[in-house]
């Protein structure tokens, strides 16, 4: 079978998340690297070029050149979708351009700048043929599936109650002009939008509960805060949920939390027992019965479900992470760009990959915290939320 041939644009040298992306898009053999647009900075976008293997011809000043000029390239040559890995404020423009050139969409989250953007967005690919996926990354983790379909299964019984915590302590003082590179951008408005801290990393921990506990948050209480003196933006915030199954649930988010890593837990709650996963021991997922002896479940197995297990790349006991999880999304996605390719499937979303759904109701969620802490504290109902009532009320 043909690769399946990626565009990028950002992620040139100094950029963090846009060399994560192409480990990951490079790690099942299935994708390759075409052309990119990876700089604003000629000279930066041209070592990306150099050091990335890319004929010269195929870097593009700018992403609608790279568009217009891939478009008119033979379809066993030309770009079929894009990557991109760009702060916040340029998402909508460069998907609704790929869009329009009739390529498919793989995006970082947040998918758009606000929330009008993202129905802009799900508006342009009704009406298209292009599939969109969104970074959720930590959907791609085995035992996150393997979690979501014992909760389905009835497993833990009704859900009641789930706790998500995701904290960091990077940002915990100002260093580096707010922690260099990475940090200026995330704390600047103009770049990064209505918030930091559940911009940035809150809304990978509230579409963690959602997609493992199978119901979307209704309605939210938010206390978002500058903790460090001068930022204009949050760098932590609390979140009070509830969901549409009637469960209430507890969302922390932060990025000044000294001494923390990348620490994303979840525990969800249930009428027969809970279950206990932690990003930074992925292999494990702890079940806890109440009136029985913990069971402590582990990748690599095949008594895990097919969607675990097709996420699974190695035996028990040889630990897989961050990039595989990454890589089980463009496995999916590229997968379906295939089926699209040849015609198998038209159109449908990519198997175990967040879409324009979910970056409408992560971008909801995000203005909707903002929203009713800035209302002092108070309860929200997202859905009423949308960019009429965002206008009306900013």
């Amino acid at each position: 079978m043909a690769k399946v041939r990626m565009g990028m644009v950002g992620g040139g040298p100094d950029a963090f998340i846009g060399q994560i992306h192409r480990m990951a898009a490079g790690l099942d053999g299935n994708i390759e690297l075409v052309c990119g647009v990876f700089s604003r900075n000629n000279d930066k976008n041209q070592q990306a070029a150099d050091i990335l293997s890319l004929s010269s011809n195929r870097v593009y000043a700018d992403f609608q050149t790279m568009f217009d000029a891939e478009k008119k390239l033979p379809a066993d040559e030309r770009m079929e979708f894009v990557s991109i890995v760009t702060p916040n404020d340029s998402h909508h423009a460069i998907a609704s351009a790929a869009i329009e050139a009739g390529f498919h969409v793989f995006c970082e989250k947040p998918a758009t700048f606000n929330l009008a953007e993202s129905e802009s967005l799900a508006k342009q690919l009704q009406q298209s043929n292009s599939l969109f996926g969104l970074a959720h990354t930590y959907c791609g983790y085995p035992l996150v599936r393997e979690a979501k379909h014992r909760v389905a299964q009835g497993e833990i019984g009704e859900v009641k109650k789930i706790v998500v915590e995701y904290s960091q302590g990077w940002l915990a003082k100002k260093l580096n002009n707010d922690g260099g590179k990475q940090g200026a951008w995330r704390l600047d408005p103009k770049s990064a939008g209505i918030s930091c801290c559940v911009g940035d990393i809150g809304v990978h921990a509230a579409n963690l509960a959602e997609y493992i506990g199978g119901s979307e948050i209704e309605h939210i209480l938010a206390d978002l805060g500058s903790v460090v003196e001068g930022r204009t933006l949050d760098d932590d915030a609390t979140v009070l949920l509830r969901f549409a199954n009637k469960a209430r649930g507890v969302l922390l988010s932060s990025q000044i939390s000294l001494g923390e890593e990348n620490n994303l837990k979840i525990q969800v709650y249930g009428s027969l027992g809970t279950l206990s996963w932690s990003q930074q021991e992925p292999n494990s997922l702890w079940l806890l019965p109440g009136d029985k002896p913990a069971q402590l479940i582990r990748a690599g197995f095949d008594y895990l479900c097919p969607a675990a297990q097709a996420c699974t790349r190695t035996p028990a006991g040889h630990p897989e992470g961050y990039i595989e999880a990454f890589a089980n999304l463009y496995k999916h996605f590229s997968q379906a760009v295939v089926d699209h390719r040849d015609n198998t499937v038209a159109n449908s979303q990519p198997d175990g990959v967040p879409g324009i759904k979910e970056a409408v109701i992560g971008m909801r969620f995000i203005e909707g915290t903002v929203q009713s802490s800035n209302a002092n504290n108070s309860w929200l109902q997202l859905n009423t939320l949308n960019s009429k009532s965002m206008e009306t009320n900013s």
